[in-house]
């Protein structure tokens, strides 16, 4: 098979955050924040290959720089910003009500694998042509799972 060259290409979700998203401080509960992380995260993998086929190795750091209060919108960009044999590692920028300073920012590894859930490859290369894609796809390649 050839491997597929691939432009980092950001896909956005955007989240209002309720009452039953909170913690007993009245902000954003970070096992919220951290269940839709992941998700945006995927949706990006997956937006790539078969989403049956990717699963969720590792969160590289969740960076929090400030709270969410109920009635917040949260708007999740990621793209995936590297890729090895098996793994595929996006990067998610979080924003609150149109800021642009991240609320949260991060990385998350995911792994291509077969019907048996066995790592296999997905032919995907990333070619990073912004410097910004360039600066984040040396992180990602940095964080990698040894």
């Amino acid at each position: 098979m050839e491997t597929k060259f691939i432009c980092p290409q950001c896909m956005v979700t955007m989240r209002l955050v309720k009452s039953e998203d909170l913690n007993h401080h009245g902000t954003l509960f970070a096992g919220r924040t951290t269940e839709w992380f992941v998700e945006s995260g995927f949706i990006a993998a997956a937006s790539l290959l078969n989403p049956q086929n990717v699963v969720c190795l590792k969160i590289h750091g969740m960076f929090f720089t400030k709270p969410a209060k109920s009635g917040d919108i949260l708007k999740f960009s990621s793209k995936v910003v590297f890729t090895g044999r098996s793994s595929i590692t996006s990067y998610i920028h979080v924003e609150k009500n149109g800021t642009e300073k991240p609320l949260v920012e991060g990385f998350v590894t995911f792994i291509h694998v077969d019907e048996d859930n066995r790592p296999t490859s997905h032919y995907l290369e990333i070619n990073p042509v912004s410097e910004e894609d360039k600066i984040l796809y040396e992180t990602a390649k940095n964080l990698r799972v040894k």
